[in-house]
């Protein structure tokens, strides 16, 4: 592994649950592959544009016709996908909004999934061009929503990332945070327990 990319997308950045569960995700990760770089993307701290008419057309506008504007906003994208191209693993630290994503993350997500840059049409459909990643979703919840129809979060960013090509995924989950003291200290110590043994497979895997 050479590279690793770490999202963090809470509102509370470093201090958000699921921000400090992929500190410990990317811990084990780094604990097998010390040389690995490591890029942290905060966006509490910075903070992704969301989509809009003017920037969607800037990627869909000609290179050779682009504004300096446009020019820019592509610029900003391809700097956001780099990150992801060069990276082996991605981890991001997903809480749950509202049923959601962040929308800062769905910001990031319309950033970086571009027609003939990330993905491309085919005549049997879209076909990613990021395979040969893995990525490992950190999902922190104040409720208990896994294996439930109210789990929006993990058929969404489980289908975007194959959307694609990165289908090799792997889902912790830290719920029951909110309902009480109790829980929350239980699932914070099954989330750490299930990202020990992720760390251990990978280990027995090298």
């Amino acid at each position: 592994m050479k590279a690793i990319l770490q999202i963090n997308s809470s509102l509370n950045s470093a201090n958000g649950i699921s921000s400090q569960l992929a500190n410990d995700v990317v811990a084990e990760l780094r604990a097998l592959h010390p040389d690995a770089k490591l890029v942290v993307r905060d966006f509490a701290r910075d903070p992704v544009p969301h989509l809009d008419a003017q920037r969607f057309g800037a990627f869909i506008a000609k290179p050779h016709a682009r504004t300096p504007e446009q020019q820019a906003v592509v610029r900003y994208s391809d700097t956001l996908i780099d990150e992801l191209r060069r990276a082996d693993t991605l981890v991001l630290g997903l809480p749950m909004y509202n049923f959601g994503v962040p929308s800062q993350l769905k910001a990031w997500f319309d950033h970086i999934a571009r027609a003939g840059v990330t993905f491309k049409y085919t005549e049997q459909g879209a076909v990613g061009l990021l395979a040969g990643r893995n990525a490992y979703v950190v999902a922190a919840r104040g409720g208990r929503y896994s294996g439930t129809p109210a789990d929006t979060q993990t058929p969404y960013v489980r289908a975007f990332l194959a959307f694609l090509g990165i289908t090799d995924v792997e889902f912790v989950y830290a719920e029951g945070l909110a309902i009480s003291e109790a829980s929350r200290t239980e699932a914070l110590a099954a989330a750490q327990g299930a990202i020990r043994r992720l760390g251990a497979q990978a280990r027995l895997a090298a």
